[in-house]
């Protein structure tokens, strides 16, 4: 266990003028505390406190967050109380203590309405002092690093706490070492054999190639001291869950991987980076796409650097990152930095962001009314996500997270605008509403007047401002609408079940999920913000999938006036389970779409050909054909198989066309007959398992959208 004195000296080396008896006195009260108490590991149970303070003092925090660290876990595990820490040490730190006090009692991996209450609770905590958090973070780090004490589900259970809430929390507040390092120690616990695998393959890579990090780094120091330009260069190998996790990402293995070293170039200042950036792309050629300029559009973190992928020797990719030293205590401290002390001096670091406009950036689109799911998902879709740089026509930048569309693009400018939103255009050309954006394009939005949000702009919007707002107008806008739409699926699901749908039966429905009455409960079933399998189960819990009937094929789709037909759209061959839209055809009826189907495109400018449409929940009959297209060998029997493995997962295969034959392999065409998309996916997967299958997927043509499918 470190001593006090120890302590005290790992302060006092970046600030000297701090009170040195108060953290003694901290120290020596929390020991008296936690007296008698131990660890799993038979370690008194102090020597944990002080390892996080030690933590802490490598991010060069102050001493209210030293002396909070000691005592973090005395209100909670001792006799201490607030009223005493407060007594000895001050309000300041007796808050301090209280917050990570309450943060410890949150159970994050719970339910997903306590998950959602408690990330609430976690956001208040930070709005009042990001310092609970940074304390909370560095005590999961070392019980992370000592975790091999815990039972073994225990270690599983905190080490995907740690890899879902933690690690990324880290990583969004800039504290990138501390984000790795987590995540490396969860990996470690939750799949040993594929981190020992990388680390083995590690060693054989560097038998081979010798030291390569040794080598780069000197032909880069060689390169910048040719150019006149002071920098320092350090390398490293990713670490061991990063590696894996580009290798899941992008479906190859290690041998295929290229970017697995990374490289830090730190220089004397701004205008030194881009003349580093010029010296490395004249000696290495760079990969396109994958260059980033956080120095002129920082992170909300205050994330700065400049980003870049290149060749090295052998045609090895190495990626470098360039920052002044400034930038560099940002990036590896984060909104820590606005604590940081150095020569006894608050540290003013021009590129530290306020944590308190941080946190506001962070929560200013969550809606206090939301419910529970949609606050939870909204928390995780702006905590956990990257972000890409957009600008608008007037040259103004708009910065969204990894994956947002034009919608959120729209909704992030302003609500009216995303609401009124019927078309865009990225770099001048017309997209869909649902392309995905990249850094550095110019985006413009088209409006309509009358326009409004669409049901189906919940699957193509990404952020939870976008999706909140959506939410919302389609309550107010739509009310009435969906009450019908929801009256036909709860009438339909009840029918399924041999039950009706009764203006009773409805109350009771609302009364168990806690909803005002039946016309908010089928208005929620309209908007499918609520399944109708939950409103049947919410009267009828005991009723099982075995209880359900078969649903008929002309009852197949909901939303649909009566005694309008409807085809399913040859493009893109929708399945239950998906999720689908209408197209109204004049005198023809209605062609049945899936959402990402590239055919809609064409009908982005006729929102009122557009109708809000649900599968029927139950078991469907396997009456759907999808077109899968194979390629397999050429062997005897090859064929034979295949069709056996289809036939056995009860698919009927309705037409099969040779596309190409060649010596050693065909191309092959098929129609199957699904049930549903999980039908379909099982039969995929039995596919891609059989070795003779060299692939296989499923064949969506946008050229074909004119030729109906059968009607219904």
């Amino acid at each position: 266990m470190i001593a006090a004195e120890d302590l005290v000296a790992l302060v006092r080396n970046y600030n000297p003028k701090t009170n040195e008896e108060l953290i003694r006195a901290a120290y020596d009260f929390g020991r008296a505390m936690h007296e008698g108490q131990f660890r799993h590991s038979g370690e008194p149970y102090f020597t944990h406190p002080v390892a996080v303070a030690a933590i802490l003092t490598e991010q060069q925090l102050d001493d209210a967050t030293i002396i909070t660290a000691l005592l973090h876990d005395t209100i909670e595990d001792t006799r201490a109380s607030y009223s005493d820490i407060a007594e000895r040490f001050g309000e300041d730190v007796a808050g301090l203590v209280d917050g990570v006090t309450k943060l410890t009692n949150l159970q994050l991996s719970s339910s997903e309405t306590k998950q959602a209450e408690n990330f609430r609770k976690l956001f208040i905590a930070m709005s009042k002092d990001l310092r609970v958090i940074l304390v909370k973070l560095a005590d999961r780090l070392h019980n992370m690093r000592t975790i091999k004490a815990m039972r073994p589900e225990k270690q599983v259970q905190k080490a995907r706490e740690t890899m879902d809430i933690y690690a990324p929390l880290a990583g969004r507040m800039g504290m990138q070492w501390m984000r790795e390092e987590l995540e490396d120690l969860a990996f470690r616990v939750l799949n040993p054999e594929g981190r020992a695998s990388i680390i083995r393959r590690f060693i054989t890579l560097q038998k081979e190639a010798g030291d390569v990090i040794h080598r780069i780094t000197g032909d880069m120091r060689h390169e910048l001291e040719e150019a006149g330009i002071d920098a320092e260069v350090f390398g490293r190998a990713k670490k061991p869950y990063s590696i894996w996790r580009k290798m899941q990402e992008k479906g190859m293995g290690f041998s295929r991987l290229s970017d697995i070293y990374g490289f830090r170039v730190i220089t004397r200042n701004e205008m030194d980076c881009y003349r580093a950036l010029g010296v490395i792309h004249q000696r290495w050629r760079s990969v396109p796409g994958r260059f980033k300029d956080y120095i002129s559009q920082p992170k909300s973190n205050g994330y700065r650097s400049i980003h870049t992928t290149v060749s090295g020797r052998d045609g090895k990719r190495v990626e470098v990152q360039i920052r002044t030293r400034q930038m560099h205590e940002v990036a590896e401290t984060g909104v820590a930095a606005h604590w940081s002390y150095r020569d006894g001096e608050r540290a003013e670091n021009p590129f530290a962001v306020d944590p308190a406009k941080w946190i506001a950036s962070l929560t200013e689109q969550f809606d206090a009314e939301q419910d529970h799911d949609e606050f939870l998902e909204a928390v995780k879709l702006e905590m956990y996500s990257d972000k890409v740089f957009c600008f608008t026509p007037k040259g103004d930048v708009v910065k969204l997270p990894r994956g947002a569309t034009p919608l959120d693009y729209a909704y992030a400018i302003h609500t009216r605008i995303g609401s009124a939103c019927v078309g865009a255009k990225v770099d001048g050309i017309r997209v869909p509403l649902w392309t995905r954006l990249k850094n550095g394009q110019s985006v413009e939005i088209i409006t309509a007047e009358g326009q409004t949000p669409q049901a189906t702009w919940l699957d193509i919007a990404t952020t939870g401002k976008a999706r909140t707002a959506i939410r919302r107008a389609l309550r107010e806008a739509g009310r009435e609408r969906f009450i019908k739409l929801g009256n036909e699926l709860a009438r339909s699901a009840f029918e399924h079940v041999g039950k009706k749908a009764t203006d009773k039966v409805l109350e009771k429905a609302a009364q168990t999920l806690r909803l005002d009455d039946k016309d908010e409960l089928l208005a929620r079933l309209g908007s499918a913000e609520l399944t109708s399998r939950e409103v049947v189960h919410a009267v009828y819990p005991d009723l099982g999938p075995g209880d359900e009937a078969e649903v008929e094929a002309h009852r197949a789709v909901i939303g649909l006036e009566a005694g309008t037909g409807f085809t399913r759209a040859r493009c893109c061959q929708p399945l239950p389970g998906e999720r689908i839209i209408g197209i109204t055809h004049r005198g023809k009826g209605v062609t049945v779409h899936t959402i990402d189907c590239e055919s809609l495109a064409a009908y982005e400018d006729q929102p009122d050909r557009w109708l809000d449409l649900r599968w029927a929940e139950g078991t469907h009959p396997a009456a759907y054909d999808v077109t899968l297209e194979l390629t397999i060998g050429n062997d005897t029997g090859v064929l034979g198989r295949v069709c056996t493995l289809i036939g056995e997962r009860l698919a009927n295969i309705s037409d099969m066309t040779f596309v190409d034959r060649k010596p050693d392999f065909f191309r092959i065409r098929m129609d199957v007959e699904f049930r549903d998309a999980e039908h379909l996916h099982s039969v995929i997967s039995a596919l891609e398992a059989e070795s003779d299958v060299a692939s296989v997927h499923r064949r969506r043509d946008a050229s074909l959208a004119a030729i109906p499918a059968a009607a219904e």
